[in-house]
């Protein structure tokens, strides 16, 4: 069996974002990234194929020279093969694109994604590659069993759980439940460091995004209004700030 598993890099969620002083964009100057987790939640459930089916898991990242260090912590819990697609991520849409002409070439049985990434939340590249791809996606899936090549999913629906069996290719995008992540051990850090990623060209030639950044306005102060005053709020609200 051969799984894929999509990799983002994100900052960690204890960094605060600023952004450049021309509003261009993000400022990453001392920001501290880590691999997005719900990235590593699929990760943990493509190692626990791999240790009950004998699966092959390669991870794949889009995303310029620096992103490596993520790659190599997936390989430090054991992930056997590495993909970089050398391109800045500039849309969801982008990326599905650029990892779905990979796994076009290379036939995946199994590919993972995270349900979103926790920067931009935008929860749309498992669909995307399903479609691109031709195959069956199933998004915010916890829990997954393989029969042959049969998979029985449940994921989470408003207001409960659905249950569904599709057969195998198939797109996952994994929360939290599907799967423990994975703390490395020294000998998988060790054999991280020397494992090869091989890198990609940028197949959809990807131009930079054109967007502007700014920080929203600050709050304004609170003004109290005495209850026995409401037609003072009412002329407020009317007359100042135009609500109706």
């Amino acid at each position: 069996m051969k799984v894929l598993v999509c990799i983002s890099q994100t900052p960690d969620t204890t960094t605060k974002i600023v952004f450049k002083a021309d509003g261009s964009g993000v400022d990453y100057t001392n920001v501290k990234f880590i691999v997005n987790p719900y990235d590593e939640h699929a990760l943990a459930k493509a190692m626990e194929l791999k240790e009950q089916q004998g699966a092959e898991i390669t991870v794949i990242n889009v995303g310029k020279a620096d992103a490596e260090q993520s790659l190599r912590k997936c390989f430090a819990v054991g992930a056997d093969l590495g993909i970089r697609v050398d391109a800045e991520p500039v849309s969801g849409t982008q990326v599905a694109k650029l990892i779905a002409d990979v796994a076009k070439e290379r036939s995946y049985d199994l590919i993972f994604t995270g349900r979103e990434s926790i920067d931009y939340n935008g929860g749309m590249v498992g669909e995307l590659l399903g479609g691109l791809l031709g195959i069956p996606s199933v998004g915010y899936c916890g829990k997954l069993e393989l029969n042959g090549n049969a998979a029985t999913c449940t994921r989470f629906i408003d207001g409960g759980e659905e249950t569904v069996k599709v057969e195998l290719p198939l797109v996952v995008s994994a929360v939290k439940e599907l799967g423990e992540p994975r703390i490395p051990n020294m000998r998988g850090i060790m054999q991280a460091r020397t494992k090869p990623i091989e890198v990609i060209a940028d197949s959809e030639n990807s131009l930079p995004a054109e967007v502007r950044y700014e920080s929203p306005k600050g709050k304004a102060g609170c003004v109290y209004i005495d209850a026995a005053e409401a037609g003072k709020l009412i002329d407020i609200l009317h007359n100042e700030r135009k609500l109706f």
